[in-house]
Parts: structure tokens; C-alpha cells; sequence
């Protein structure tokens, strides 16, 4: 019974539909998650590793008190020579991308929990309390903040002037970058039982693309809110409401004109960025972490922490690596010859792009990683629920 109650935490539950989703769906939920018993799979123990790679960490950073153990879309920035990031207590810090050094921080009362995002000369966060707020890129100064209709759970996404931010309530609201004034708002309602947490919108173009919890993408028109096209990229199937959660909860990725987006349980999807037209499905895979992706292949972190390559023309599988089988990945990273992956010990790992292998690892902290690392000019950063911030760079041995 603590089992159930711990997993029901997890979900958001909305209106008074839900009280009876719940109700009825108990027995689901019991032969869902532990058929009866307690079988999840622990995490892999890391075994001993003959490195083929140096890592060598080149600074390492404490932004507060991070997420401060609260489950948020908190995660860094890069832009004009500068790494941002915010704690959950409102802290913002700005430093310098090749020494770690501070360029200036701001010290606010907002309960940060989405971005920050990087606009023209703007840092844009969200918070727990429905607001938007937008600082200086030079210097922190408080520029606006805006009401929207609940906690922000993704990072704001930033381009031609608009800011467009997307609430747990799968509302999505655009306020003017300068002042913060409402331009529009689209509402999407969200299923009585879903998954906590949204992923972030997607600006491609002249529209605002977003995955939402009834297996829905969508796309608007950035300038006017109008909607533009939307398509069905996950089915729900299954007996129970559990069963059938379909939350698109993952970050999408376009390139070359095509929108990648995975499901909560239910697979993965490729879409045309013009008209949502979806090229393939591949329902073997499902991800709440995350994906990424070169010039040919994806890169997904699925929902057992197994990291996977797929070919971007037919989402076939190419390599899986399950040697880090339920450490609780971050959504990987791609470089060079490499993935990159942060684990809930505070471990970074490195794999081979040909194979999956493990190259080498690092320990950066002892907390938990949860933000997808970023790569700039082959330096790779990392942000830490503790708020540990660090720049790590890959060198032969």
C-alpha cells in the first residue's frame, strides 16, 4: 500500500473526475507498477572501467541550494559568453562559460522552478506561484513579471520578441520579451490523470510546437496564438487509466524539418515541422528524460534508464547500452564521437557514438542529475539537484 501511495504522488490529478479515476483504477495501478509484488529493477552498480578517454573537470560552480529536493525543469543557459542558472530559493547566477567565474547574480523571493530561458538581452524564468519573470542578460536587473494561469514546469521559450511559456495546466500564454504584456493564450485540457511535469515548447519557424498529455502535438502561430495543426503522435491503449497515460512530457527536437517527440509509455514519433504529418512510430521506446541528436541518428534515454541510438528516417534501433539500467539518466547529450549522460549519484558518463560503450565517467557530486548537459565549443556542462554547476572537458589518454 506505501507503494501505491508513493506512486500516486507522482501524478497530477485534476478536477473531481480524477477522484474517481483513482478510485477506479487501484487495482490497475497495483498490476501495472508491481504485478502483485515489489519487482522493480534495482539500479546497476557501476563496475570497474578501463577508461579509453580523460576527463578533466575545469571548474566546478554551487548555484543555492538548486532544486532543493523539489522535481522542477530548473536547468542551465548558454548564451553571449555566459552559463546562467536559478536555484529554487530565486537565486540567478551568471558566470563566465570558460572560467566558472561570477559575473554577477541576482538574489530575488520568486520560487523558480522552469528555465531560465535567453531571449535579446533577457533571462526568463518561471515559477511555482503562476509568474513570469524576465532580468537583465547584462547585469540581473529585474525587468518584469508577468501573472499566467499556473506553476511553470517548463523553460520559456524566447524568439521575434514573443515569449511563450507553458503551465502545468496546459495552457500556453505569450507575453511581449520588452514588458511582459499578454499577447495570447491557448488552452489544451489535460487528461483527469497524468504525469507531473511539461515538456518545454518548441519555436520552429513562425509557429510554437508543443507535446501535450493526450498524446497530442501541436502547433500554433508564434505571432497570434492561431492554431495551425495538430496530429495524434501516441494512441492510448491498455485496460486501466494508468495503463493508458499518454503524456508528452519530453522536450521535442526538430531537424532538417522534422519534429521528434517520445511518450510517457507509449513510443516514440517523427513528425513534419509543416503539417504534423507523422513519418513513424516506434512503440517499443518510451522516455519521460529526454533525446537528442546529430546529423543522422537520435539519442534517447528511455524509461529504464537504458540509453538508445535510433535512425532519424525510420526510428529503427541501432545500439542499446544497459549498462546503466535505471540510474535515473538525464536526456543524453551528442558531440564529436560522444554521449554524454548525468545519473542520480552525480556521475557523468560518456559512451561511444558508434556503439554504446562506455568510455569513461566522472564524479561531480553526490546529489542527483536530472538537467540534459550542455555542450559548447566540446566542453560539456552539467547542473546538479544540488545546484553543483561544472564544466568538464574529454581529452585522449
Amino acid at each position: 500500500m506505501r507503494l501505491i501511495t508513493l506512486l500516486l504522488t507522482c501524478f497530477v490529478l485534476t478536477g473531481c473526475a480524477a477522484l474517481n479515476t483513482v478510485s477506479d483504477s487501484v487495482a490497475g495501478l497495483t498490476d501495472y507498477f508491481t504485478g502483485g509484488e515489489d519487482n522493480t529493477d534495482p539500479p546497476a552498480e557501476l563496475t570497474e572501467l578501463t577508461p579509453e578517454i580523460e576527463i578533466d573537470v575545469l571548474w566546478k560552480k554551487t548555484v543555492g541550494v538548486g532544486a532543493n529536493g523539489h522535481a522542477l525543469k530548473l536547468v542551465p543557459a548558454v548564451g553571449y559568453g555566459a552559463i546562467l542558472a536559478a536555484d529554487r530559493d530565486g537565486l540567478v547566477q551568471s558566470r563566465d562559460l570558460n572560467s566558472g567565474d561570477l559575473n554577477w547574480e541576482a538574489e530575488t523571493e520568486f520560487d523558480f522552478s522552469g528555465g531560465p530561458g535567453l531571449g535579446d538581452g533577457t533571462v526568463v524564468l518561471g515559477t511555482s506561484d503562476a509568474e513570469v519573470v524576465a532580468l537583465s542578460l547584462e547585469n540581473g536587473e529585474l525587468l518584469w513579471t508577468a501573472g499566467v494561469s499556473s506553476e511553470v514546469l517548463s523553460v520559456p521559450a524566447i524568439a521575434q520578441g514573443v515569449v511563450v511559456v507553458r503551465t502545468i495546466d496546459g495552457t500556453v500564454t505569450a507575453l511581449d520579451e520588452k514588458s511582459g504584456d499578454k499577447l495570447w493564450s491557448y488552452e489544451q485540457a489535460v487528461p483527469a490523470l497524468s504525469v507531473r511535469g511539461t515538456g518545454s515548447l518548441l519555436i520552429s519557424g513562425d509557429n510554437v510546437v508543443g507535446g501535450y498529455d493526450n498524446g497530442k502535438l501541436i502547433a500554433l502561430r508564434l505571432a497570434d496564438g492561431k492554431h495551425v495543426w495538430e496530429t495524434s503522435v501516441v494512441i492510448p491503449s491498455g485496460r486501466s487509466e494508468v495503463e493508458r497515460l499518454v503524456d508528452l512530457d519530453v522536450d521535442p527536437i526538430e531537424t532538417n524539418g522534422v519534429i521528434y517527440i517520445a511518450s510517457y509509455q507509449n513510443g516514440i514519433a517523427a513528425a513534419l515541422a509543416l503539417d504534423g504529418d507523422v513519418i513513424w512510430r516506434n512503440e517499443t521506446i518510451s522516455s519521460s528524460s529526454g533525446m537528442a541528436n546529430d546529423w543522422r541518428y537520435l539519442y534517447l534515454t528511455d524509461s529504464k534508464s537504458d540509453v538508445w541510438q535510433l535512425d532519424q528516417r525510420s526510428g529503427a534501433s541501432l545500439w542499446k547500452q544497459k549498462e546503466l539500467h535505471q540510474r535515473k539518466l538525464t536526456a543524453p547529450a551528442t558531440y564529436e564521437n560522444y554521449v554524454v549522460v548525468g545519473d542520480f549519484e552525480g556521475y557523468v558518463h560518456w559512451l561511444s557514438i558508434s556503439d554504446g560503450r562506455q568510455l569513461a565517467r566522472v564524479h561531480v557530486t553526490d546529489s542527483a542529475m536530472d538537467a540534459k548537459p550542455l555542450v559548447v565549443d566540446n566542453t560539456v556542462y552539467v547542473y546538479a539537484k544540488d545546484g553543483t554547476l561544472a564544466a568538464l572537458k574529454a581529452r585522449s589518454l
